[in-house]
């Protein structure tokens, strides 16, 4: 008998509910220091996630989630770069 496969969970770091890992976007700071959102999953640095929703956005920028994950301050211009990412992928 085979046994289902598992799906990895991850914690939106705006709302902190778990969530399959497919159905959350990445944040990925990459060693160079640059922030940037990976929807492939695949791109090498340390990893945050959120719900592709930008209220959760704003909920992690309320409450400094990012900065904490990765341990560094993240510059206005950067969330703003993250939230037109979120809301071109939503339109494609």
């Amino acid at each position: 008998m085979l046994k289902p496969k598992k799906i990895p969970q991850r914690q939106c770091v705006g709302c902190r509910t778990m969530k399959n890992k497919k159905d959350l976007i990445r944040v990925v700071k990459s060693p160079e220091g640059e922030i940037s959102l990976d929807f492939t999953g695949k791109k090498s640095g340390r990893g945050a996630y959120l719900c592709p929703d930008a209220a959760c956005l704003l909920r992690a920028r309320k409450a400094k989630s990012l900065e904490r994950a990765f341990d560094t301050q993240i510059p206005a211009e950067v969330y703003e770069a993250l939230q037109a990412q979120m809301e071109h992928a939503a339109d494609a």
